[in-house]
């Protein structure tokens, strides 16, 4: 089996690789842990020091890498095989060619559990993602129900 892991690098991340991890121990499974290191498009920074904002995007994403590095190899110390992605373009749209492209049996993604307003305004990833993958996705809920 494998398993492609689409993490945000927020507080939600441990919850979501802790059940990947879970399910790639019962089967087996090759993981992938992807982070999409989309900028934000309209970083005003550019416009007031094209160098800072070259330097602040390019640490950041260093940042990002190491951080999914550390996943991965937690991941390998628990003896699965893991591969860290940090890749860059449209969230949905970048997340399901990866899967397309590593042929995965599961993608996996966590949900914030948002208002509908902001679901209506901004939308979901693993919406999307539901709504246009060719393979099974697992929704990992990561909010406090109350």
């Amino acid at each position: 089996m494998k398993l492609l892991v689409a993490v945000d690098l927020s507080d939600s991340t441990q919850i979501i690789v802790e059940k990947a991890e879970e399910i790639a121990k019962a089967f087996s499974a090759k993981v992938w842990i992807l982070h999409n290191a989309e900028p934000e498009p309209d970083v005003l920074e550019f416009r007031a020091d094209p160098q800072a904002a070259r330097e602040s995007l390019a640490e950041k994403f260093h940042r990002e890498h190491r951080q999914i590095q550390e996943i991965a190899k937690r991941l390998r110390k628990e003896g699965l095989e893991t591969t860290a992605l940090l890749v860059h373009g449209p969230t949905i749209e970048t997340i399901l060619k990866e899967a397309s492209d590593l042929d995965v049996d599961m993608i996996v993604v966590g949900t914030h559990g948002r208002s509908a307003m902001y679901q209506l305004l901004v939308g979901s990833v693993s919406e999307g993602i539901l709504h246009k993958s060719q393979c099974p996705i697992l929704v990992v809920p990561t909010h406090q129900r109350t």
